[in-house]
């Protein structure tokens, strides 16, 4: 048997506080982990630097992948491009203007006002030319007005990136062609977004925001990942570069450049893929991903095996056209800051981040968070911290909290930190039941999969509280998004606006549709290396009741049936409402994801064991099962076999993360070295 010329693979994912860096061995299997501190400012240096803590040889490296929030924290911080606008006459507001509601957690709020925008007014420019809502040419495009709106956003206003967006265009895109074609041959420097090379759909403000956001966020993300390639280079690297996607799948490094909206939720991303992945393995079909790193939780549905998509985001108040997971994520993460607004403690949205991060970590934060609670309730051993490359300033914690809010509140400082745990329980409680109870979906019948650095932490105590059946606790969950990865299909999705109703429409002349986006999702395969004949595609229709906003998504195969349409929606509609209706459904989308199959890392098996693990030693730690202090049983991770077995209250510690078990709940050690955390009959 051949073995392979380069036998590693990669995959590097940041978060708000750490770079998670993962490396598998395809010969043996083994995989190994390490963290590093994000740097914030310079984040190229966090990834090479959690390279460098693997000790990888690049040289050997096949695949580097690798999820990065940099262009969502370039929107967030306002750091982006110096960006323009060139639209229709007439309607250079779009942007500025918006859509009129305020957002949920704002409704009541008369003192809201909306984040700046990214696009100041006189950055916008209308040129004249025209289509109408049927894709018809009313009025020809103007070249001299497209060079006089360059010359006045470039040399007078200073924009160094140019987003171009006209009306109706996504029924044909001639026009926008032609007006980039102009602005490239006077300026070719400039930065330049087209509507419809990044999503042909209705909806001129959804489609026009997200083509600013591609515009805003492009030149810092193009010099990023500039940057990590020369880094990576430098090092010996000659693989495959790979970018997540925020919808599940990679894509090249050179594609990201030019499409790095669909990295903004890329993070999370990894995760997921991996849960789905799990689901399959493991023989779990309905999954909850939890996912708690140093920022914020992210939560999503995997339901029959796979992830539920949506296919709008939102960045601020601004929408997003792009396929995506339907992640639930709040402001609660291990850096979340806990404070006192009029005497009620509160955790979060606020997080201490990475620098200078929880107090205990001592690089000079000064506000207890999250982390802070968990050392002085005795969950992290501060000599263990990190496998013992970083110690952890416990008393300074202590003190943080008992200064802060222990007094304020008349608590012991045990209290104080308990409460942090309430209310951070009380928000994640909120979370699940929006993306389960509310959407028809019964908790108990999910597992809840634990990953993050501190999703197991607080897991086993969401599952006793919301009454799912199931913890499973993966190997270094503080890595698993970056495991995650490893198992991404390469993937890109194409649409096409449709506005017919299913009765009405002749679906044979919608084959000719079909034929043409994925006679695109085929040359984006073949652009990113996958072999002709190799490529996997994925029909759908985007649907609704005529007269309804929201829509569903239904798989559609080679032939298309109008009945078999109509039941396939109205069991989904049924499955996810509750109810159907007799109106004419009306198509609003297709849409073509193309698939380039990976080889996924396979899950290997562990030797068993006695059933009764060797304690690692006994500490005192807050039990949230008794709410007292009780002698927790320590466990070290490694040294867990297949089959064995332990009751509550227990702590799991593995270096990189920590699972708590409190009392009424048991560990079971699967066959690939799973925690699998269940409650015991009886237990409150």
């Amino acid at each position: 048997m051949k073995l392979p010329e380069r036998p590693l693979r990669l995959a590097v994912d940041i978060g708000g506080t750490f770079v998670d860096a993962m490396e598998l061995d395809t010969r043996t299997g083994k995989v190994r982990f390490r963290k590093a501190s994000t740097t914030p400012q310079h984040p190229a240096e966090g990834v090479l630097n959690a390279i460098a803590a693997l000790g990888t040889d690049l040289s050997e490296v096949e695949l580097f992948i690798h999820g990065t929030t940099l262009g969502l924290n370039a929107v967030l911080e306002r750091r982006g491009g110096n960006t323009g606008i060139i639209t229709n006459e007439g309607f250079r507001d779009i942007f500025l203007l918006g859509r009129g509601n305020v957002p949920a957690d704002h409704m009541y709020d008369f003192r809201y006002q909306r984040p700046e925008s990214l696009v100041q007014r006189r950055f916008t420019a209308g040129v004249t030319g025209r289509l109408d809502y049927k894709g018809n040419e009313v009025e020809p495009l103007d070249g001299e007005s497209v060079r006089a709106a360059a010359k006045e956003l470039v040399e007078n206003q200073g924009v160094t990136s140019i987003a171009i967006c006209f009306l109706h265009s996504f029924l044909d895109p001639t026009h926008e062609q032609a007006a980039a074609r102009i602005v490239r041959e006077a300026y070719p420097d400039v930065s330049l977004s087209l509507s419809t090379d990044i999503v042909r759909e209705y909806r001129e403000y959804e489609r026009t925001s997200t083509t600013v956001l591609e515009a805003y966020i492009r030149p810092i993300f193009e010099r990023y990942v500039d940057e990590l390639e020369a880094g990576l280079h430098a090092g010996g690297f000659a693989g495959r570069f790979l970018i997540m996607r925020s919808g599940g799948g990679s894509m090249t490094g050179a594609v990201a450049k030019t499409s790095p909206t669909h990295t903004v939720l890329s993070g999370p991303a990894g995760g997921i893929v991996g849960a789905a992945y799990l689901a399959s393995e493991l023989g779990r079909e309905e999954l909850l991903t939890f996912d708690i790193g140093g920022t914020s939780l992210d939560a999503c549905v995997i339901e029959h095996g796979g992830a539920v998509a949506a296919y709008e985001a939102q960045l601020e108040h601004f929408p997003l056209l792009i396929p995506t997971y339907d992640i639930r994520t709040i402001g609660a993460g291990g850096g979340s800051i806990a404070w006192l607004d009029r005497g009620l403690l509160k955790v979060g949205p606020q997080s201490a981040g990475a620098a200078p991060g929880p107090v205990c970590y001592g690089r000079g934060g000064t506000q207890p968070t999250v982390t802070d609670a968990a050392v002085v309730l005795g969950f992290m051993d501060p000599q263990r911290f990190l496998a013992g490359t970083m110690g952890l300033a416990d008393e300074a914690a202590r003190e943080a909290i008992r200064e802060q809010l222990a007094e304020p509140l008349g608590l012991s400082v045990a209290d104080a930190a308990a409460g942090i745990y309430d209310v951070l329980l009380a928000k994640t409680v909120g979370a699940v039941r929006q993306i389960t109870v509310e959407r028809g979906h019964d908790p108990r019948v999910f597992s809840l999969l634990a990953f993050g650095g501190a999703g197991p932490l607080l897991a086993p105590l969401l599952a006793r509280e919301m009454g799912i059946r199931e913890v499973i606790v993966p190997f270094a969950p503080s890595g698993f998004s970056a495991w995650g990865m490893l198992s991404a299909d390469i993937v890109n999705d194409f649409s096409r606006t449709v506005m017919r109703t299913l009765d009405d429409a002749d679906l044979s002349s919608l084959e000719p549709v079909f034929a043409a986006t994925e006679k695109e999702a085929l040359a984006s395969l073949a652009e990113q290396g996958v072999p002709d004949g190799e490529g996997v595609l994925e029909r759908q229709f985007e649907l609704r009741y005529l007269g309804q906003e929201h829509s569903l998504m239904v798989t559609v195969g080679a032939t298309l049936d109008a009945a078999a349409v109509r039941t396939a929606f109205e069991e989904l509609h049924h499955a996810r409402y509750g109810h159907t209706m007799g109106n004419p459904l009306q198509i609003l989308n297709l849409r073509v994801r193309g698939i380039g199959r990976t080889s996924r890392p396979d899950l290997p098996r562990i030797e068993a064991g006695t059933g009764e693990p060797p304690l690692l030693t006994r500490r005192d730690a807050f039990d949230f099962g008794t709410r007292a202090v009780a002698s927790f049983a320590v466990y070290d991770r490694a040294e867990l076999r297949a089959g064995d077995t332990f009751d509550g209250p227990a702590l799991v510690d593995e270096g990189t993360s920590t699972t708590v078990v409190p009392s009424g709940q048991r560990v079971t050690v699967d066959p690939h070295g799973y925690l699998l955390v269940t409650l015991l009959e009886g237990a409150q």
